[in-house]
């Protein structure tokens, strides 16, 4: 034991060993996940309001604009964190004040919302002061890095200067006071820049991250996404008993919501991405980016499952077929960008592509069933009876090709499998 009796004295910041031997997510960065489910929560409960009003568009935009800025918070601390956690009382400081940004951010994605669907602005004001904190508190811990990491000195420094230029561009859209579509058009390059930076900055030496440890912080944020998915079951449970009492519809709901979040569990986690990231080190810029629309499809079931609890409940302003597709779109995303993160990470695989190529039919079977009269509840049925299929399908013949793509992979070839 330390003989020091602080024992979260200040440590040097050099980078963390990219080989360390049983590397996993510590408290603290579990504590600051947390916040994310506050996130995921209040962009998941606004997306469902604006659906089941029938705000389709404007609904779409904010809640892609909450997302994007969610996750790309997550993603920046965590990959920071990978390499230079230290875990001393200054790191452990600074990641709080990144908590407070995180929680002043979820604090403005409602009246992001409400002015979107208003259409004078976009009113992302509490958004962004909630980024500059957690910038400043970033940027503070990249000059850290510089100046104790003198390997990667210029990477560190490079990093601190494009995400204070960057956030600087943010405040300045901030100050324009124009319409909806002209402030999105002036956000489409900021967020070009924004994951552009990761790229220019490590373009001659990489920050020391841990495959297997970003393997895990992604499932993680995976799985507290998922949460909002079993909150919407509840919901939508919750409304149809009170309407109906308990019935066999109210017993399709709870199972379909509850079965719907445990198959996008089990299909995540069919990729075994610490291996794979390990192996394919190069393929980690597309690793990270391509998250952001699974973790946001994740989030956007839990607020479908909402919308069709609104439906049940009569306070929905749109047809059972809108009600559906607000579960099986996500649901559909979701598959789709994981299928293709399987193959940029593991090389093409038939199979992997037709089950996903199924797995639409279904979907879109279930859209169509309940344009033609059939219950909200059986839709959900079949959507997850077609989830389940695919799993089986997988499980059944998907082993041995997975073991045969990771010796290949670890033979370093990446031919696609027959």
């Amino acid at each position: 034991m330390s003989s020091n009796p602080l024992r979260h004295a200040f440590a040097r910041m050099g980078g963390r060993d990219p080989h360390e031997k049983h590397r996993a997510a510590t408290p603290l960065e579990l504590f600051f996940d947390l916040t994310f489910v506050i996130a995921f929560g209040v962009a998941g409960s606004q997306f469902a309001h604006e659906i089941a009003e029938a705000h389709f568009v404007e609904g779409l935009m904010a809640f892609s604009f909450a997302m994007f800025a969610v996750i790309w918070a997550w993603i920046n601390f965590t990959w920071f964190a990978s390499a230079y956690d230290t875990d001393d009382w200054v790191f452990r400081v600074v990641t709080m004040v990144q908590i407070v940004g995180v929680l002043i951010l979820t604090m403005g994605i409602e009246p992001m919302f409400h002015s979107i669907v208003e259409g004078r602005h976009v009113d992302n004001r509490v958004i962004v002061a909630g980024y500059v904190i957690m910038r400043l508190a970033l940027v503070t811990q990249w000059i850290r890095a510089s100046r104790q990491d003198p390997a990667r000195r210029q990477t560190c420094l490079r990093y601190a200067k494009y995400l204070a230029l960057v956030q600087l561009g943010w405040i300045a859209v901030l100050v324009v006071d124009t319409d909806v579509a002209t402030t999105f058009l002036l956000v489409i390059p900021l967020v070009a820049l924004e994951m552009a930076t990761p790229y220019a900055a490590e373009r001659d030496e990489r920050t020391p991250w841990h495959a297997h440890h970003i393997a895990e912080r992604y499932g993680l944020l995976a799985i507290i996404a998922l949460g909002e998915c079993l909150i919407g079951a509840i919901e939508t449970l919750r409304a149809i008993v009170a309407n109906h009492g308990w019935s066999v519809d109210a017993a399709l709901v709870g199972f379909g919501g509850t079965a719907l979040a445990f198959g996008m569990w089990w299909v995540y986690f069919m990729l075994p991405a610490g291996r794979a990231l390990h192996l394919r080190r190069h393929r980690s810029f597309l690793f990270g980016y391509g998250h952001i629309p699974i973790f946001a499809a994740i989030a956007a079931t839990g607020a479908g499952l909402h919308v069709a609890a609104y439906y049940i409940d009569h306070e929905a302003h749109i047809s059972a077929a809108a009600a559906v597709a607000s579960i099986a779109v996500p649901v559909a995303v979701f598959k789709l960008a994981l299928t293709w993160l399987y193959s940029t990470m593991m090389g093409p695989d038939r199979t992997v592509i037709a089950v996903a190529a199924g797995i639409m039919v279904v979907l879109a079977g279930a859209v169509a069933m309940a344009a033609l009269g059939a219950s909200v509840p059986v839709c959900m049925l079949v959507m997850v009876l077609g989830l389940a299929a695919s799993i089986v399908i997988d499980e059944r013949r998907g082993a041995e090709r997975l073991h045969t793509a990771l010796q290949r992979l670890e033979a370093g070839t990446t031919a696609p499998q027959p």
